[in-house]
């Protein structure tokens, strides 16, 4: 026993096992950093200046490939360790020295090489990632024709059983995550429940189309050519809208948009010295003068496009068309910034009814008109909108006909009753939860 401590070879064993036990608690610590470090903070760090945190950045864009070569470097050195270990351990306690190896590495493979290593990784991810990024590169270059192989491996593996990979896919979609981040943020109070509707509002952006989120055409005003300057002018003043559309012989066809500052810029031009505007000059005055080119949208036009349309033109306001360019609705810029601050009310709408009002019993008295999003989005509701814009195209849709008043349907779980009906509108229903009804 004694020449065996006296050995070179020994300690030399020993000093390898310690040094491989190194290698890998800094796979294992890499790993974690790597994978866990939040790339946008890794390229808030890049912006200013930190080439560590530019490497991991592209370390990170392929990830199957970065955990496949720390993961080979580590199990290397791990089985490496535990070899020379069972061979040093043997020399000492003889066939027992194997059950003595499997107890000592794991204890410190467990304890120095993964749980250590890792704790302090998740603690100081973004930090420690910039600093491990350049030597782990390194490791990902050396082990590239390996890496290749056991990833071709593994797919056509998982290809037998029917499982597809995308190698340029990354494990979380980036709006996921900010989705999941919002909302983890808003249960652990950080982040108030306004400030992420805004956020993830502005998100949804390209995904919702302007027919989501017009005007109706039966609610639009609009102001009839043909008729009188004075009652056009009386129109314009009355309404609280400071554009109007223009129609003529049949209110689809729409010839020009009124502007109120305008028609009031071209009566004011037409007043004489004593105040009045002579019959002649009211008589000849064509209301076309002074309109604007109507501007037509697409209803399947996205939200974002759309508002780059409207910064582009240096205008807020367009009539939504079908394909085959019959008028569906009216979207304005303000209906577009409202999906993502919210409803933003001015001196008009003082006078409006809110769209959702709270009963006694905890339901709620809804305009068949709220869209499913704005309901969702007041209450943190899950109501689907795929198949429907508004609260009454759920219900139309998952009845499978056009409700009676007083009808009653229940799902998704809540309770619907409709309360008025114009025609075949569902005007105002009435929704509670399942679980209040219930209870």
């Amino acid at each position: 026993m004694t020449e065996i401590f006296t050995d070179a070879s020994f300690w030399i064993t020993a000093g390898a096992i310690l040094l491989l036990l190194v290698f890998s608690a800094f796979f294992s610590g890499s790993e974690t950093a790597l994978t866990a470090a939040s790339r946008g903070k890794l390229r808030s760090l890049s912006d200013k200046g930190s080439r560590g945190a530019e490497q991991a950045l592209r370390l990170t864009e392929d990830n199957e490939r970065l955990i496949g070569s720390v993961l080979l470097g580590n199990n290397v050195v791990n089985i490496l360790a535990t070899s020379l270990a069972t061979a040093l351990l043997t020399r000492l306690f003889g066939e027992s020295g194997v059950a003595f190896a499997t107890l000592v590495m794991t204890l410190l493979v467990l304890i120095f090489a993964e749980v250590l290593p890792k704790t302090y990784a998740i603690t100081n991810s973004e930090s420690m990632a910039s600093v491990v990024a350049r030597p782990i590169s390194l490791v990902v270059l050396v082990f590239a024709p390996i890496v290749g192989v056991v990833r071709a491996i593994v797919r056509g593996v998982l290809r037998v059983f029917g499982v597809r990979t995308d190698p340029d896919s990354n494990i979380l979609a980036v709006r996921e995550e900010i989705r999941g981040a919002l909302s983890l943020g808003e249960d652990e109070g950080a982040i108030e429940k306004e400030d992420r509707d805004r956020i993830l509002g502005a998100l949804d952006l390209g995904d919702r189309t302007v027919e989501e989120i017009m005007l109706h055409r039966s609610n639009i005003e609009m102001v009839d050519a043909s008729l009188p300057v004075s009652a056009i002018l009386t129109q314009v003043l009355e309404s609280p809208h400071t554009r109007l559309p223009l129609w003529k012989d049949k209110q689809e066809n729409i010839v020009g948009v009124l502007h109120a500052k305008d028609l009031l810029r071209a009566i004011n031009r037409m007043l004489r010295d004593d105040g009045a505007v002579s019959p002649e000059e009211l008589t000849q005055f064509d209301i076309l003068d002074v309109a604007m080119e109507p501007y037509f949208v697409p209803e399947y036009t996205t939200l974002d496009d759309q508002m780059r349309q409207f910064l582009k033109r240096h205008t807020h306001f367009a009539l939504v068309v079908d394909e085959y360019g019959t008028l569906q609705g009216l979207l304005t810029l303000e209906d577009i910034l409202e999906e993502i601050v919210g409803e933003i009310a001015d001196e008009f709408d003082v006078g409006e009814e809110e769209p959702v009002a709270r009963t006694e019993d905890g339901g709620y008295l809804v305009e068949g008109s709220t869209t499913i999003r704005d309901l969702n989005r007041l209450h943190d509701w899950d109501l689907p909108d795929e198949e429907a814009n508004t609260i009454a195209g759920l219900v139309i849709h998952e009845a499978q006909l056009i409700p009676m008043e007083g009808q009653v349907f229940s799902f998704h779980g809540f309770r619907f009753e409709v309360l008025e009906k114009e025609e075949n509108r569902l005007k105002t229903l009435k929704i509670s939860a399942l679980e209040t009804e219930e209870a």
